[in-house]
């Protein structure tokens, strides 16, 4: 459900990282049907097939299992799915084509949880905002633990330092279930950051400060993470909470990350340095609209990565 723009120094190679080795010759073969009846099935000018047809993504597409549902807000519904093949893998930010067996729209959502979790638990998950777009709809209405899908990983939009990489700092700016790449990258942060701290060795993250709007506080998905790991580094990580229509109270816990209105330019210049890239993902007016300050900024282009999404 994107388009992406990535530089150079951000891309890395993404290739055919997982292997069906695993899967059983009927597992294959019912995936490879799968897979082609959604392609020639999806012929929406605005599907996600469409959209991202020259983005790079893995070639083998992988069994998984609905291992969990929960409401993170009002109009989103968080996924858990146990991918049990070891060799399939993502980097913080990508997404993935989701198919689902008797829908032959393919969905395309960003993994929210870390490559962290995945090692761990062989876990990914997805954060989904309902909408009239059949996979979204089963998600929501049809969705059931067990349920077996499909997945392949894609996207070039993603951050991936490599231990001897330089350090740097990380502004995220999110706009609405664009949330979900950023909270990847957040957590993959912040992960990277633990090893460095318990080990002594690894990559050295700089500081990381997450923009974040939505409509009002119920909408500002994950919440309780962000601020556990904002309290759990808080001479690494900020945060800044935007809300543009807020109706009721702000709790006490919540107000002091608060702020009413949206996230502004000034803002963002406060935090440019030749250290600091810039992830930006949300509606096209809002990722359009900082990419093209950020640049008139003087930002390099390759220290800009934006995501957009409808």
């Amino acid at each position: 459900m994107a388009a992406v723009l990535v530089p150079g120094l951000l891309r890395g190679s993404v290739g055919a990282i997982c292997s069906q080795a695993a899967l059983s010759k009927a597992t294959r073969c019912a995936l490879r049907h799968l897979t082609l009846t959604s392609i020639m099935k999806s012929k929406r000018k605005t599907d996600h097939l469409e959209r991202t047809a020259n983005v790079l993504r893995q070639e083998v597409v992988t069994a998984a299992k609905v291992c969990g549902t929960v409401n993170e807000s009002p109009s989103v519904k968080r996924l858990r799915l146990l991918v049990a093949d070891q060799d399939f893998s993502f980097k913080a930010g990508q997404w993935i084509d989701f198919f689902i067996p008797g829908v032959s729209v393919v969905g395309g959502f960003s993994i929210c949880s870390s490559p962290r979790l995945l090692e761990q638990e062989r876990v990914i998950e997805l954060a989904v905002k309902y909408t009239n777009h059949p996979p979204a709809v089963w998600i929501h209405n049809q969705c059931t633990h067990d349920s077996e899908v499909a997945v392949r990983v894609g996207g070039e939009f993603f951050f991936d330092p490599q231990p001897a990489d330089a350090s740097r700092n990380l502004v995220l700016i999110a706009g609405g279930v664009g949330i979900n790449p950023l909270l990847s990258i957040l957590r993959h942060a912040a992960d990277l950051h633990r090893e460095r701290t318990n080990r002594g060795s690894g990559y050295e993250i700089g500081t990381i400060r997450l923009f974040y709007s939505a409509k009002n506080t119920s909408e500002l998905l994950f919440k309780k993470n962000i601020l556990d790991l904002v309290n759990e580094f808080p001479e690494k990580i900020a945060c800044s909470l935007h809300v543009t229509k807020q109706t009721t109270p702000i709790s006490a816990e919540l107000k002091p990350y608060i702020t009413e209105g949206r996230i502004t330019e000034k803002e963002i210049r406060e935090h440019i340095s030749r250290e600091t890239l810039f992830y930006i993902c949300g509606p096209p007016p809002m990722t359009d609209f900082f990419s093209k300050q950020l640049e008139n900024s003087h930002v390099p282009k390759e220290h800009i990565c934006f995501e957009k999404w409808w």
